[in-house]
């Protein structure tokens, strides 16, 4: 199968998970739960991504540091992320994620209790473009070898947001090379209300190419991106960057 427009839903998944039982688990999600999500109606893949060591913006150059979600607010796990895509939201609607996993028998409730901290959110797409390199794009591959998802509520003016994103930073993303891809989302279901989900070829690629470009190569729009971002509060960990673990589509 080619990924095509046609998976407009993801559901995300955020969790922490310890060292103990890790192994088991993965099994179990790769050969067992993954399969049997892609049996159902409407689910076109998923992808498993470990996310690096969380880093929080300090520095003073940027004028304000990132904000997070409060504990009481969001549940803090963010080491590995779950994505599964779907034709539409409603996939995820009968039954829900909850629901799902409330008829699982009681072994796979147990590995599902293995994920600590988990958050999670049910989004629409609502724009992409392509990158330099969408052509890198292997059939058979949900999403690509490293993503960054950011996933956050925004304290401004969301008319602003809506401009940012389609005369800005859209736009600019399709010049940068080793980007795959980009795709705004908004939420259905769950704390964060916005996300960006970026595809690169590798980890290398994303920080050789996509870190303090902005700030080295287009000053003009500096002031406007700065505005922008200072009215973003994060979901714990984000904006994750991260490497595939693995992945699988509908055949």
């Amino acid at each position: 199968m080619t990924l095509t427009a046609t998976d407009k839903a993801i559901w995300i998944t955020w969790y922490d998970l310890a060292e103990e039982g890790r192994d088991a688990y993965f099994t179990w999600l790769h050969d067992s739960y993954i399969p049997r999500l892609l049996d159902r109606r409407g689910v076109l893949w998923a992808a498993h991504y470990a996310s690096e060591e969380r880093q929080i913006r300090t520095d003073k150059k940027a004028g304000h540091p990132r904000r997070y979600a409060p504990t009481d607010a969001v549940p803090q796990g963010y080491r590995f992320m779950l994505l599964v895509g779907a034709e539409d939201a409603h996939v995820f609607a009968d039954p829900t994620p909850s629901e799902l996993h409330g008829g699982l028998p009681a072994a796979e409730r147990e590995m599902l209790g293995l994920r600590l901290s988990a958050a999670t959110n049910v989004m629409i797409e609502q724009a992409r473009v392509d990158g330099p390199d969408a052509a890198t794009r292997q059939d058979g591959m949900a999403l690509s070898p490293c993503i960054q998802l950011g996933s956050f509520v925004f304290d401004g003016d969301e008319q602003e947001l809506l401009a940012w994103y389609a005369q800005w930073r859209l736009p600019s993303m399709t010049e940068i090379p080793g980007c795959v891809g980009v795709r705004k989302l908004v939420s259905v279901s769950g704390w964060a209300k916005h996300a960006i989900l970026h595809e690169f070829t590798s980890v290398g690629a994303r920080n050789q190419n996509f870190v303090n470009r902005e700030r080295e190569k287009n000053p003009d729009k500096l002031e406007w991106s700065e505005r922008i971002t200072g009215q973003v509060v994060h979901s714990p960990g984000a904006p994750n960057v991260a490497t595939r673990i693995f992945c699988a589509v509908k055949p």
